[in-house]
Formats: structure tokens, sequence, C-alpha cells
């Protein structure tokens, strides 16, 4: 296997703590030091089928926004569908599994000045099929930094248990990024969490400031997550959503929060609703809504859905009572998709002016 190509593996201390973000911003980052990077994601546990291959999805944001030039098999090996861990536990064949890694990563690293590997979940995912973040990352011969949600005492916490794993494997920690600080503590959190990072033995690379638009869904998200129809034909189902007004009210007491960027959620035969939202946001120059998701299954009588047909903004019918829709776009895991232009340009804004990407590379070489 390739030892010679430089690399980092990027672990994280749960799921969804930002390690896709940073990888992310990262790649740009180390592009400066290294023009020609290659992306591996070891196991992946959400994917997409292209070509009849199984393709982890942070594999096709990366590819998509950096062009990488890797067969896409490659930088997603292992994609773990629904029956892979039962399989695996009737007929282990760790061996196989680590081949796969290794060869997937000498194909990924061909004339590549720099490989990012990316890890999912915490050092102990996959531990299941043999599999580990902290495996993956021996296997890979790759030094790791941790990505860490904001605080200072249960951050530390959660890097001891990680750390603990890695080491056990032989892994060196590089560093930690701690993610999503509020920017009024950065600087607070900053100073201490390095102290109880360096009681440890490890650097703190840098402190992300949580960013509102990194938090906030599209439609086309919402819509994925509902497995709603969408009923008319707009050109914004990338509106991404400020706030959600749950539309239970009278018609003059719900025109207060008709406002740009807002979904409004209403059962589908709150005809009044729907058409004193439109007339409303039609009134306002430049002003629309985010989005419309009707519930309860409920379609609308034609003449308002000739309405809603015109309408510049999506407008969704969902199956699901409205507290149920609510409490599901409530609960959506936001993921930065490859058509996401300005969240991507916030994230690498992000990762250049706050991570010691000087202190990694150092530590890489």
């Amino acid at each position: 296997m390739n030892s010679l190509t430089p690399r980092v593996f990027i672990a994280a201390t749960r799921q969804n703590d930002g390690k896709t973000t940073t990888s992310l911003g990262l790649l740009a980052a180390l592009q400066h030091h290294y023009p020609r990077i290659g992306y591996i994601k070891p196991v992946g546990q959400r994917y997409v089928e292209i070509a009849e291959q199984k393709i982890d999805e942070d594999t096709v944001l990366m590819d998509s926004v950096y062009k990488l030039n890797c067969p896409l098999v490659d930088m997603s090996p292992i994609a773990i569908e629904p029956d892979f861990t039962r399989r695996y536990l009737e007929s282990a064949n760790y061996d196989a599994l680590a081949r796969r890694l290794q060869q997937a990563f000498d194909r990924v690293a061909w004339e590549k000045d720099f490989v990012l590997c990316e890890g999912s979940g915490h050092a102990g995912v996959g531990s299941v099929f043999d599999m580990s973040n902290a495996r993956a990352a021996k296997i890979l011969g790759a030094k790791v930094v941790i990505v860490t949600r904001g605080g200072i005492g249960k951050p530390i916490d959660e890097v001891a248990l990680n750390q603990a794993l890695f080491e056990k494997e032989g892994v060196e920690i590089i560093g930690v990024i701690i993610n999503k600080v509020l920017p009024e503590k950065m600087e607070f959190i900053g100073d201490f969490a390095r102290r109880g990072l360096e009681r440890r033995g490890l650097k703190l690379l840098g402190v992300l400031p949580s960013h509102p638009i990194l938090a906030r869904p599209h439609i086309q998200a919402v819509r994925e997550q509902l497995k709603a129809e969408l009923l008319n034909r707009p050109q914004r189902l990338n509106n991404l959503v400020d706030d959600v007004v749950v539309g239970a009210m009278a018609v003059h007491n719900a025109l207060p929060f008709f406002k740009n960027g807002v979904l409004l959620i209403t059962p589908g035969d709150r005809e009044d609703l729907i058409l004193a939202a439109a007339t409303a946001m039609l009134k306002e120059t430049g002003q629309t809504l985010a989005g419309i998701v009707l519930t309860g299954g409920l379609r609308p009588n034609d003449t308002v859905l000739k309405v809603i047909n015109e309408l510049p903004y999506p407008v969704l019918l969902a199956k699901k009572d409205s507290y149920q829709v609510a409490s599901d776009v409530h609960d959506l895991i936001v993921k930065t998709r490859p058509d996401d232009l300005e969240k991507i340009n916030v994230i690498r804004d992000l990762i250049g002016r706050y991570v010691d990407v000087e202190t990694l590379v150092k530590a890489i070489q």
C-alpha cells in the first residue's frame, strides 16, 4: 500500500459534529499546500446509487465541488447497506475489507500530492464489522484530527473517549477542532479548551463559530425528508428556511408571520391561509416565503391549485399531520449539498480564518 502520499483522517466525537463541513473547508485550505488533492471516505453510511455503484453522499459532495479526478467507487469503497452488518457477522472476512480499503486508497492517491480521509461518526463506529474509524485510520497509516462540538467539559470528555480508542490502535492524533461555538464565547472557550486539551497532550487547531446559514435547511431537503409531493414547478427549490410557522390560527392573526424565508405548515384544507399567504407575499417586491407545506394529505380544490401553480416558491403536499411535519422539519439533519454555493463559500471562509492550517500541515509532514 502507498505509504508516501501525505494524508490526514478527519474524525469526530459523534455524528453531526461538523466533520463533513470541516473536510469540505480543509480541502480548499490544503490546496494551497498540495495542489492535487484526493479524497476517500472509507466507510459510508448514507449513500446514493450512481452507475449501479453505491456512493457515499459526502463523496458525491466533495467530487462535485472540487472535481477531484478520482474514481467515485474508490473514494467510497465500503458502503453500509441495510443488511451489511448481518452478512458480515454471518461470514466475517476482515482481510477482504482491509484489502479493499488499501487498494481503493492506492487508486485515489495515484498522482496526488495529498489525500484527505473522512471518517463516519466517533472513533468506534464500524466496530461491529471490525472496521471502526480508529481501525480504518490505522490501515490507511493516517494521523487524525478530531472534530467536536462547542463547549469545554463535555467536548473534552468525548475527545478523551475517542483518544483512547485511537491510541489503542496506535494512531497519532494531530489535534482537535471545536465546531459550532457561539461567536460571543469563542475567545473564552478557545482559552479554556486549549488548557484542557493540553493536559491530555493534544493541540487545539481551531475554534469555529456557529453560522446561521449552515443550520438552515433548504426546501428540497424538506421535501425529501417528508416524502412530499411538489404541487407546482417553481424555480426556487433551493430556498433556505429561516423560520417555521404552523398555520393554525385565523388569517388576520397569521398575516404578521408571512415573511421572507418563512416555511408555512398548514392543513391542506386551510384554503383561506393558503390564499392569504399567496396574496400577502406577492405584494412585497422581492419578498417571498421559503415555501408552504400542506399537511394531512388534503389536496386543495382546483381554484386554489391554479393559484399555487403560479406561486414563485414551492408548495408541498405531505401525508402527515401538521404536528408531525413540524417535528420532522425541526429534527431534519442539515447536510451541505453541491449546489449550496453560499454555504460552501461560508465554510471555506470559516476554515481559512479560524483553523491553524500551517500547524496541521507541519504535523502531517
